[in-house]
């Protein structure tokens, strides 16, 4: 067959749950456009059903990978980073597309995007030094804490930047041994399903990322109010949405991080800091008993 009569195949984009590749549960697809309103691809249209079984494989997966090595998953973040970079013509056609940049401009989101699993892979076994240490007692006793991951997240990746951002607000969730439900981008949600794939080769266990696409309230509405979600993410959710979810998250007390961007718009290019990092960790602390307690011996 000549080049000229070939038919492309078209990508089928599906869910990322598990560590598998389902469709929706409800059969349901939408249409993705490009800035020109110019179709690209038929995305799954995802259901409560799916929402909570992605709750579900999160849940299953965070003792594993909370009890994994801070350097390992550290490791793990970087082999994200260089899954990424061996397929950077994709998402530089996909970003392009769903941002209406030039090629040269997505290629530099690409890049930060890239970036940013390094700089987070960096930091899983040295955040524990900024936020942790010893507490100065009066008495005979050791007073030291630690931080430890909250749990199972739902992210709600900005709507603005497809990739960037949702690299921004996911890596730092996963980097300290959380495990995350992310709602990606309602108009833009190509790079994030693509994403899974990345995730998927690059030694994440299964369930620690679970990445549905669709309609942003129908998702999070359900995310939001589940009791075995332990924390949320509103950075893709408007004003109204935001406040509707805050109310459904504080029946269980989740911790919630509100949206952080001035007039709508974020810079995710910005150095991230250790903001998000220390969003979704709590504190342990223990105490130790130094001096003699007796004939016993017992600590309490």
């Amino acid at each position: 067959m000549s080049e000229s009569n070939r038919l492309s195949v078209f990508k089928t984009y599906k869910l990322y749950v598990g560590g598998k590749f389902p469709r929706s549960e409800s059969g349901r697809v939408y249409e993705v456009q490009d800035h020109k309103d110019k179709w690209l691809a038929n995305a799954p249209l995802s259901s409560r059903k799916d929402a909570r079984d992605a709750v579900v494989a999160a849940r299953k997966a965070f003792g594993g990978w909370s009890g994994t090595t801070a350097y390992l998953r550290g490791q793990i973040l970087y082999r994200v980073a260089e899954m990424m970079e061996g397929r950077k013509g994709q998402f530089v056609r996909e970003v392009a597309a769903a941002e209406g940049l030039s090629k040269s401009k997505a290629a530099d989101v690409v890049e930060a995007a890239v970036d940013r699993w390094v700089w987070y892979a960096g930091w899983t076994d040295k955040v524990s030094q900024v936020v942790g240490g010893a507490n100065p007692v009066a008495g005979p006793y050791f007073n030291l804490s630690t931080p430890e991951p909250t749990g199972v997240v739902a992210v709600l990746a900005p709507q603005d930047s497809s990739l960037l951002g949702l690299v921004s607000v996911l890596a730092p969730v996963i980097a300290t041994g959380n495990t995350a439900v992310v709602v990606a981008s309602e108009k833009a949600p190509l790079p994030a399903l693509s994403l899974a794939e990345v995730l998927a080769t690059s030694d994440v266990p299964g369930g620690v990322v679970n990445i549905l696409s669709g309609r942003t309230a129908e998702i999070a509405t359900p995310l939001a109010a589940h009791q075995d979600v332990n924390a949320v993410d509103l950075t893709g959710a408007g004003p109204e949405l935001a406040r509707d979810l805050e109310i459904a998250a504080a029946d269980n007390l989740k911790r919630v991080l509100r949206p952080q961007a001035v007039d709508g718009a974020a810079d995710w290019t910005a150095d991230p800091g250790t903001g998000r990092l220390t969003a979704f960790l709590e504190t342990k602390t223990v105490w130790h008993p130094t001096g003699s307690l007796g004939a016993s011996g017992s600590a309490y």
